[in-house]
């Protein structure tokens, strides 16, 4: 009877813990921070490649980042492997995220000071 009580203590606080991460609105963008090596800093790529994910579609972003973790979009180097590494739920706080923020060119790279 013990054990069966702490599996579900464990079970329900799984389950509250999920939907806590959702509501925190930095837990979305600290997900999208790992598209910014490539996507460019707030997903605004230099020149559009690889291609900017701000103010794009949200379902059209939803649906690329789970073919690309379902292998349906083959030609990749590592998004394939890079949204393999997500649930479908961060998956959607992701393309929500980037779905929400303006788009518009990367920011231009601050000029380099001193001399090396």
């Amino acid at each position: 009877m013990r054990i069966s009580v702490i599996g579900a203590g464990l079970l329900l606080a799984a389950g509250v813990a999920v939907p806590a991460q959702a509501q925190d609105p930095t837990y979305a963008r600290s997900l999208a921070a790992t598209c910014t090596a490539c996507h460019g800093t707030d997903g605004r790529s230099v020149d559009g490649i690889p291609p900017s994910l701000a103010g794009q579609n949200r379902n059209y972003l939803l649906q690329a980042m789970q073919d690309f973790k379902a292998g349906k979009r083959p030609g990749t180097t590592i998004m394939h492997q890079h949204a393999k590494g997500y649930t479908d739920e961060q998956l959607e706080l992701i393309a929500t995220y980037f779905s929400s923020l303006k788009a518009g060119a990367a920011a231009a790279a601050p000029a380099a000071r001193g001399s090396y």
